[in-house]
């Protein structure tokens, strides 16, 4: 009964399988589907179905169907491990895609790397999300490169001279981009006129406003996520404030969440569903077809993501985990949000799109602007 116990177990923890020889490779993912930022998850899921739905349709990796779990972490670093700890030891999975915000990530990334999981973040764009160890992946850039776009695009692209800082103190993904925004303006030759803080869950921002208005800047930098992007705007808007405004790749969502106050509006992001790239034409024409929307910046990040790891398990010829993270290590291809390679801190090197939230045949749009190359 020992011998047979222990080969059973041996069984149960294989990559991605719940028995052995299973003709299926199971993915882990960690998504928000629901709370503040649910349209992040949403969008990165239906993404990596996407990708999945495709594969599958060609044969799947190496003739096995993949399989996508998915968990729903509701934007909370708490429920993030539970889901973390949910896949690893219930469904067997040792490759996560997830989560999706950087602190939700960030609670997670040192169990994977302890355990040895393979854990890509398609979003989280905080630096030390890959500190924890070489199993910690992304597919975005990273914060200091995200700031650096808006601080140059405000000074080269919009002749800003100067500009005023309004961001979470409490969110270290506000505050990284706030810093690095700040360093590139000066170094352009910009001014910081005002730098103004709030903290997470604050709606009434006028306080912060009425000394922005006062400084008269020649743009407004507001690094956050829609939700809180839309109550500043509309905020800022209503005190006369017709500057422009720029963000980052957490505005994605904006233009199904808020009115024309975020007009004369622009955030760096991802890629461009406008962009004439045959691979994002491909993609956006995919998406549309299957979700009848037009894709944001994490179903595509989601989508890449997923074709990584496609590619990796190919190369590795299997789902080991060690395998699959060194062929991971090597990537070298071209995907929707661009042609991609690893640094040594497996941080994606590839370049960052600046888009302009517009009106089109009466709906708020985004239209693609120029790209920031690292």
């Amino acid at each position: 009964m020992k011998r047979i116990f222990m080969v059973l177990t041996c069984a149960t923890i294989l990559v991605g399988c719940a028995k052995k020889n299973t003709d299926t490779i199971t993915i882990g993912g960690i998504f928000p589907l629901s709370g503040p930022v649910a349209v992040y998850g949403v969008e990165c899921k239906n993404g990596i179905e996407l990708a999945i739905e495709e594969i599958n349709a060609a044969g799947g990796v190496n003739g096995k169907k993949l399989v996508l779990i998915s968990e729903d972490d509701e934007g909370n670093p708490e429920k993030t491990v539970n889901a973390y700890k949910k896949l690893t030891t219930s469904d067997k999975v040792n490759i996560i895609i997830g989560s999706l915000t950087s602190g939700c990530t960030q609670a997670i990334t040192s169990l994977a790397q302890a355990q040895k999981i393979v854990l890509v973040a398609p979003a989280a764009t905080m630096e030390s999300i890959t500190d924890a160890g070489d199993f910690i992946f992304r597919a975005c850039f990273i914060d200091p490169f995200q700031g650096t776009v808006g601080g140059i695009f405000a000074s080269t692209f919009l002749g800003a001279k100067n500009a005023a800082v309004l961001y979470d103190n409490g969110n270290d993904y506000s505050v990284g981009l706030k810093d690095n925004f700040i360093a590139a303006f000066q170094q352009h030759g910009g001014t910081i006129a005002a730098n103004e803080s709030y903290i997470t869950g604050d709606v009434d921002f006028n306080a912060q406003l009425t000394k922005i208005k006062t400084v008269n800047p020649d743009v407004v930098y507001l690094p956050d996520y829609y939700s809180t992007v839309s109550l500043i705007a509309k905020q800022l808007r209503a005190q006369g404030v017709t500057t422009p405004i720029v963000g980052a790749d957490g505005w994605d969502g904006l233009t199904e969440n808020a009115g024309d106050e975020v007009l004369n509006g622009f955030y760096s992001n991802h890629y461009a569903s406008d962009s004439t790239n045959p691979k994002v034409v491909s993609f956006v024409n995919a998406f549309k077809n299957k979700y009848n929307s037009i894709p944001v910046s994490f179903a595509a990040l989601g989508y890449d993501s997923l074709y990584m790891l496609h590619d990796a398990i190919i190369k590795a010829g299997g789902t080991d985990s060690i395998a699959v993270r060194d062929a991971l290590v090597k990537t070298k291809g071209n995907y929707v949000t661009g042609n991609l390679t690893f640094d040594n801190k497996r941080n994606p090197i590839k370049s960052a799109v600046m888009v302009e939230i517009v009106k089109q045949d009466g709906k708020l749009s985004t239209v693609y602007k120029t790209t920031v190359h690292p």
